[in-house]
């Protein structure tokens, strides 16, 4: 375990709160996360704001997702939220109809679920679904669900149930090799696992900011590989989205000669969040301080610990397909159902509650038990909720 990270926890009061194993829902925010959003708070509370040192901290926070996932500033838009980037992405596709989009929709999330059903009825787009197999997305029912007409793969990098960790590298060969873009919901993974967007071959990536990258609700942004982004034309458009003669976010330049602004940048409408991105600047000043890698060897660590102990304590842990397909998830439960979050199995109920009323934070997904991991946790989380797992049976 790095220094950094045995460092990292203090400056999370939260996680000394509770027994917090709740990433998949929401990350904690930190004590700079605070301080970064008061500091914003206190400029409009006196002085109306500097809008040119907002400016600077959006710019800045847009770095910093690039150098995250190995990207370019300009390949970076910031949306409101998952359901924003990829409806942005989606809409400037020039789709003709009989085109089709390639999705696993019982292991999405709907965020990346109704986007594609809009163009089906908008554009007459069709919608192949491929079938899971025990939780998972098999790859090869996916390669062998496309064809001619396919143009989009979408899926979660992880499933936000039971979280299962998907090949995209695989399928992102295979899809540049076929000409079909893949379009990933990043939520359950960014911020916490090492992406790499270049060498998984994405062509657009969409996330949130308020799960594993630390920040706060209602931001997100929209990765869009340079080459793909600079032939679409937004559905919305805004001076942000233009690349102008003056600088000044209030010309229009010339109306009958305007250029959109490269790559992702053209996604960008209107006023931008700004105390969201200012906390996301902050926070990933921490997490690239740690260094993805790390993070994602320590949190799946973690969660090793954990399935395997409460497997030994008998415990129904929905296992992984293959070994690969691990993460900083664990899932607790016999069987996935359609349930969001709520359980059938009375035990596991029980054991819900005896888990909540003794201080550990977690969620019911799909009829699942779910336990997550980021970098502010530790070895003493994980025996905590074993420790509560054998009193539970006694």
């Amino acid at each position: 375990m790095s220094s950094s990270i045995d460092a990292l926890r203090p400056q999370f009061p939260g996680a000394t709160k509770w027994t917090y194993l709740d990433v998949a829902a929401r990350g904690l925010v930190s004590l700079p996360v605070k301080a970064a959003a008061e500091q914003y708070l206190e400029q409009r509370m006196f002085d109306g704001g500097d809008k040119a040192w907002m400016f600077e901290r959006v710019e800045t926070a847009r770095s910093r997702i690039a150098e995250l996932i190995h990207a370019s500033a300009d390949e970076i838009a910031f949306t409101r939220n998952i359901s924003d980037g990829i409806n942005a992405l989606a809409q400037a596709l020039p789709w003709q109809a009989g085109d089709n989009v390639v999705i696993c929709e019982a292991l999405e999330h709907p965020a990346n679920i109704f986007p594609w059903h809009s163009l089906a009825q908008a554009r007459g787009i069709e919608i192949k679904t491929v079938e899971p197999d025990s939780g998972a997305i098999p790859l090869e029912r996916i390669i062998k669900t496309i064809d001619e007409k396919t143009r989009v793969v979408t899926l979660s990098t992880i499933s936000f149930s039971p979280g299962f960790r998907f090949p995209v590298a695989e399928l992102g060969r295979h899809c540049r090799e076929r000409g079909v873009l893949l379009i990933v919901d990043a939520a359950q993974s960014i911020g916490i696992l090492d992406t790499n967007v270049q060498e998984l071959q994405i062509d657009g990536l969409a996330s949130s900011t308020q799960k594993g990258l630390l920040g706060l609700y209602g931001a997100g942004f929209l990765y869009v590989r340079r080459e793909i982004a600079n032939g679409l034309t937004p559905l919305y458009l805004s001076r942000m989205g233009v690349k102008a003669a003056s600088g000044h976010e209030a010309s229009s330049g010339d109306l009958q000669d305007y250029r959109l602004a490269d790559g992702a940048k053209r996604f960008d409408v209107g006023n931008f969040n700004y105390i969201a991105a200012i906390a996301l600047e902050r926070s990933l000043e921490t997490i690239l301080g740690v260094g993805t890698a790390s993070i994602e060897r320590y949190a799946c660590g973690l969660a090793a610990s954990l399935a395997e102990g409460l497997a030994e304590c008998g415990f129904p842990v929905f296992r992984c397909p293959t070994r690969d397909a691990r993460s900083h998830i664990v899932s607790v439960g016999r069987e996935l159902s359609d349930e969001h979050d709520a359980t059938r199995d009375r035990e596991m109920i029980r054991f819900y509650e005896h888990l909540t009323a003794n201080g550990v934070r977690l969620t019911i997904r799909r009829g699942m038990l779910r336990f997550s991991f980021h970098a502010y946790n530790n070895d003493a989380d994980v025996q905590k909720v074993l420790e509560l797992a054998r009193g539970f049976w006694r």
